[in-house]
Order: C-alpha cells, then sequence, then structure tokens
C-alpha cells in the first residue's frame, strides 16, 4: 500500500549520532537521538548554540550523513539531497543576475520544468508571499523581508513535502520578524507541508509551532520535546502564551 496524502511529509529519526573533530578532539553533537515528526505539523528546534540544532537540520537535509542511525521521510531512507526537500537558510542566497520572478523560476527551470510552467507556478508562489508587484524587481532593490519572502517563495514553488527552515527571520528587525512569522503561519497553513524550524527565539517556536525540541546545553544529551497545546491564531499577549514562554524559558535556567 502506498503512503496516504495524510501522511506526506512524515519524518522518522531512530537512533542518529552525527559528531566532528576538533583540533583533534571528538565532539559528540548528536547521540541516540530518535524521533518522529508527523506530516503536516511545525516542528521547532531549540538549544545552546553548539548543541546540534543546525546539524540535525543538514542530516534530515541530506546535506550531511550521519555517523550511524537513520532517517526516513515518508517511510524511505534518506540517502543526500532529495526533491521532497526545500531549505531555507538566514540569508536568502538570491542570485543577483536574476529578478525576483528569475529567482523563483530558478528551480523549477534546474529540475526541467518547461520555462512557460515554470513562471506560471514561480508567479502564484510569488503572490502567496505578497510580493505580486515585486516580480520584477532585482535583488538589490529588496529589504531584507521582501527577500527572505523570495527565498520562501522559491522553495516553496518546487512543491516539497517538508520544508527545512536554518534561522530564516534571525537577521530581521524585530517589526519585520513578527509580521514574516504570521507570514509562515499563513503560508503553512495554505500550503499543508511540513515545517522543521531552527531558531534561539523562544517566543518564535511557541507562535509557530506544533511542538518544540529542546536539545541539551550539553552535547549529546537527551532531547525533550515539549508539546505547544495553544490554540492559533495564537496571542503572544494571552496568558497560556506567556506560561509556555516561562516555561520554555525555565529548560534553559531563565527567568
Amino acid at each position: 500500500m502506498g503512503v496516504t496524502e495524510a501522511l506526506r511529509g512524515e519524518v522518522t529519526v531512530r537512533n542518529l549520532a552525527k559528531s566532528f573533530t576538533l583540533n583533534g578532539q571528538r565532539l559528540n553533537v548528536l547521540r541516540g537521538m530518535d524521533l518522529d515528526v508527523r506530516g503536516g505539523e511545525v516542528l521547532a528546534i531549540v538549544g545552546a548554540s553548539g548543541s546540534g540544532k543546525t546539524t540535525l537540520l543538514r542530516v534530515l537535509a541530506g546535506l550531511e550523513a550521519p555517523d550511524s542511525g537513520e532517517v526516513r521521510i515518508d517511510g524511505a531512507p534518506v540517502h543526500g539531497v532529495g526533491t521532497e526537500r526545500a531549505v531555507i537558510f538566514q540569508e536568502p542566497r538570491l542570485l543577483p543576475w536574476l529578478t525576483v520572478l528569475g529567482n523563483v523560476a530558478f528551480g523549477l527551470e534546474v529540475r526541467g520544468t518547461p520555462r512557460d510552467e515554470a513562471e506560471r507556478r514561480a508567479r502564484r508562489h510569488i503572490r502567496l508571499v505578497g510580493l505580486d508587484d515585486f516580480a520584477d524587481a532585482w535583488p538589490r532593490q529588496l529589504s531584507g523581508g521582501m527577500a527572505q519572502r523570495v527565498g520562501i517563495a522559491r522553495a516553496l514553488a518546487v512543491q516539497p513535502e517538508i520544508l527545512l527552515l536554518d534561522e530564516p527571520l534571525g537577521a530581521l528587525d524585530a517589526m519585520t520578524k513578527i509580521t514574516m512569522q504570521e507570514e509562515l503561519t499563513r503560508i503553512w497553513r495554505e500550503e499543508k507541508v511540513t515545517m522543521i524550524l531552527v531558531t534561539h527565539d523562544l517566543e518564535e517556536a511557541i507562535f509557530l509551532a506544533d511542538r518544540v525540541l529542546v536539545l541539551s546545553k550539553e552535547r549529546g544529551g537527551r532531547p525533550r520535546l515539549i508539546d505547544v497545546d495553544l490554540p492559533r491564531p495564537r496571542d503572544r499577549n494571552e496568558a497560556r502564551f506567556v506560561a509556555m514562554r516561562r516555561h520554555l524559558m525555565a529548560e534553559f535556567g531563565l527567568h
């Protein structure tokens, strides 16, 4: 029996380990990790610097190979990058010689999509991120928030099942970040993709995620999963939101 539509974008991690060698010493960044991500959910990954957040995301993306263990997408083992996954980094990494439309269509054309079809799909996703009037603009003409919207549109245009985001809003100012968090929630609702997000911002994790994966301060420590049982849309000033923020802060010894 094939994987049903409702299950697309499921991620299974079993006994995952990843280490690096620094100055001749072996550092166990991830060790014996098990994780199940439901299709269509938003999972936020938080933790201190060096806890393995970005390493885990890169392994899920197929950009890094684990030392041991396995990652499966919809039951199939992951070996390298795949078309069912798309990655959004902190910097949008737009091609400066292409317009907004050209940047969003680029990934489609590389995959062999005919130009007319690539442009049609690119325009749809440019509309989705609210940049209809900027399709012919050049990257140098965009603000940081607008450039990140283009990066999101480019990733979504290839119709991934899983969107992997590595601190995509970390470089934005506070007001733009809040706007983009609301936009990501809207896009997730409309596109019905699985989203796995690395962030240092605990409030952002609560606002966006269904669950939060807390990685230990100690490398290779036991991770903890916390449910964010709050209705959407979420109000940052609502008592339960504030209580959840305090709970997450306590996980890191903060008050």
